[in-house]
């Protein structure tokens, strides 16, 4: 689960692949790992292992371990008893020290086995790529790993004891290890190269706690942040024993032992060091905040009351610490460091029906006996226009050398416009009753798929027995909708049928007569804008026909 070194050697790989051996594919499928590892990164969680500080001391031990200090990598999740005992197993006959001290001449020289092991705390080493501040999912694994210096803290007592408050004299004795290569390497364990100890006061004892417990705070906050389906109870303990004060020692403690001024008339030095402990109380307060509102989405009603004392609790505190030592507030969460994509990157691809473009409605034919006369006429839809560039190429080709195009575009939306108030009125005003059958409304577009109709030609609305059909145009002293060119979209208005054929409610015959005769072929590709060019076929009005 190392996938930061797995990272670093895929770019290794990718390198060769790229410009040395030219393998796309290897690079393609490298290159897809990494992508899964920079996830892995992100939304795995790792366990942390332990380090164990370990001496050997005695003649009794072989030369290469003889009185030297390793720091070791236990396994995941295992416990510093469970390691002393799998340490012992292979040295039975040594003993176990019971403090952590560095022994003195006697034990180093006596010819017995001594075993000194205990818990360490590695270091963090961040590389020098994260200048800013970065999520703590990928500092984790830095805090455990890439690590080659390691520390244990002792506490020791200084001065008379306090009864009454046991930090203002409690003095911190620090050793750091350093080993001889970063951990975890080649061996899960290295040897201790150089050891040197530091003392560190009460005052900056406290301010370290404090800065950790506030790491630690946040960093739970972030967690759940990024994964809502987290445990609570970790989160649960952790506010509580901050914000309860039946159970808070914390901050109280230091303000009894270095808010006072005794302690400032004592050292004038540490003043820098009061401020920044105060600044770190005040700077607890929005990261419980946010800390509790979770909690509070996040609680069973089992749990509610609980929340709602913890609650109770953090008001009395919030308002003690933002009097005493001002207001701190929490720029953004996570959610909105993150950042969102912004809206003009998001295409919508959809219209509301309001604003959506309708076309003017062509009608299917459906024969007397219910079946249809055409195939795929018998849905009924009513769809926007399609875009423009489902024309065929001849249609783009007419776009281009149209020198006039605006001016047609605009006689071409308001005519349409024209068209569907035509219809509206006409066709409610019509007295045929569609009982058995109903008129069938498709949009009619162009597409290179289908071939354009001649111009000539209009819907003809066959009243008798229900029956739409496509009939040629009529006399020019009929009522006829304006010339459609074909440059724009196919969109046809539907008259009325009376008034299409010139015939009126009486003079409607029985039976519906035949399609005409097709008089001649059109070359539907190559439409061109001079009505010379087209053949249309024409008939005489349908009152006038003579059946064949």
């Amino acid at each position: 689960q190392m996938w930061e070194e797995a990272i670093a050697l895929g770019k290794e790989l990718a390198e060769q692949y790229e410009n040395e051996m030219f393998d796309y594919e290897q690079l393609s499928e490298l290159l897809r790992k990494q992508a899964q590892f920079y996830e892995n990164i992100v939304k795995v969680i790792r366990p942390k292992p332990d380090y164990f500080a370990v001496g050997y001391y005695g003649q009794g031990f072989p030369t290469f371990i003889r009185n030297k200090v390793f720091i070791y990598r236990g396994k995941e999740y295992e416990r510093r008893e469970d390691f002393e005992a799998r340490l012992l197993t292979q040295f039975p006959n040594a003993e176990k020290m019971k403090t952590t001290s560095p022994p003195g001449d006697d034990i180093k020289n006596s010819s017995g086995q001594y075993i000194q092991c205990f818990t360490v705390k590695p270091k963090l080493d961040l590389p020098s790529k994260f200048h800013r501040p970065v999520s703590e999912q990928i500092v984790s694994f830095y805090r455990v790993n890439e690590v080659q210096r390691f520390e244990y803290s002792r506490p020791v007592r200084k001065g008379e004891k306090n009864p009454d408050n046991e930090f203002a004299n409690m003095w911190i004795e620090r050793t750091i290890y350093v080993t001889a290569y970063k951990l975890p390497g080649i061996l899960r364990w290295f040897e201790v190269k150089s050891v040197f100890m530091i003392e560190i006061s009460p005052l900056e004892n406290a301010i370290e706690t404090m800065q950790l417990t506030n790491d630690k705070i946040n960093n739970m906050v972030q967690q759940h942040l990024n994964d809502p389906n987290l445990p609570i109870n970790p989160l649960s303990m952790l506010l509580n024993g901050i914000v309860d004060p039946a159970v808070m020692g914390g901050f109280t403690n230091y303000e009894k032992a270095f808010f006072t001024e005794k302690y400032t008339h004592e050292h004038p030095e540490d003043h820098d060091k009061i401020e920044k402990l105060k600044d770190l109380i005040a700077w607890q307060i929005p990261f419980l905040a946010e800390g509790i509102r979770i909690h509070g989405e996040k609680v069973t009603e089992a749990l509610r009351p609980f929340h709602e004392r913890m609650e109770a609790c953090f008001r009395q505190l919030k308002d003690k610490v933002e009097k005493q030592y001002g207001v701190r507030a929490v720029l953004s969460s996570l959610d909105d460091r993150r950042g969102s994509r912004p809206r003009s990157m998001v295409r919508s691809f959809t219209m509301p029906s309001s604003s959506r473009p309708l076309s003017v409605a062509s009608v299917s034919s459906i024969s007397s006996d219910s079946t249809p006369s055409r195939p795929g006429s018998d849905g009924f839809v009513l769809e926007p226009l399609l875009p423009k560039k489902m024309h065929s190429r001849s249609q783009d080709k007419l776009d281009k050398d149209d020198p006039d195009k605006d001016k047609k575009e605009k006689k071409k939306e308001k005519r349409n416009s024209k068209h569907q108030e035509i219809f509206d009125k006409e066709f409610k005003s019509t007295d045929i009753s569609l009982q058995q059958s109903e008129a069938v409304i498709l949009s009619e577009t162009i597409s290179p798929l289908r071939p354009q109709r001649p111009k000539s030609q209009v819907i003809n609305v066959i009243s008798s027995e229900r029956r739409f059909s496509v009939s040629p145009s009529p006399p020019s002293s009929q009522l006829t909708p304006p010339p459609i060119t074909p440059r724009t979209k196919l969109s046809f208005s539907i008259q009325s049928s009376l008034e299409l054929n010139g015939m009126s409610s009486s003079d409607i015959p029985d039976v519906p007569p035949p399609l005409p005769l097709k008089g001649s072929m059109a070359d539907y590709g190559n439409l061109m804008e001079s009505q010379d060019l087209i053949s249309p076929t024409t008939s005489p009005p349908a009152h006038q026909r003579v059946s064949p």
